[in-house]
């Protein structure tokens, strides 16, 4: 199946929303979705800046808050 999105005429806080709801969707089904191996790799070495004291950590409404704020 072949979805067409109207991109071209979409704002950009439009096709941010449309981002959303297609994690969303696909957060629903993420077992039949295949991880990359270099995930993991990316998540052991953010666990070990988190075991290190070294990650900083902001709340999830802030950090989109944060992308809010560069496209508008």
């Amino acid at each position: 199946m072949q979805a067409t999105i109207p991109l071209e005429t979409m704002t950009v806080p439009d096709k941010l929303r449309a981002l959303e709801c297609i994690w969303d969707d696909l957060c629903r089904t993420e077992e039949v979705i295949p991880s990359p191996e270099w995930h993991g790799d990316v998540l052991q070495e953010r666990e070990q800046r988190i075991q290190a004291g070294e990650a900083k950590f902001v709340e999830l409404d802030e950090a989109k808050r944060r992308v809010w704020d560069l496209v508008k």
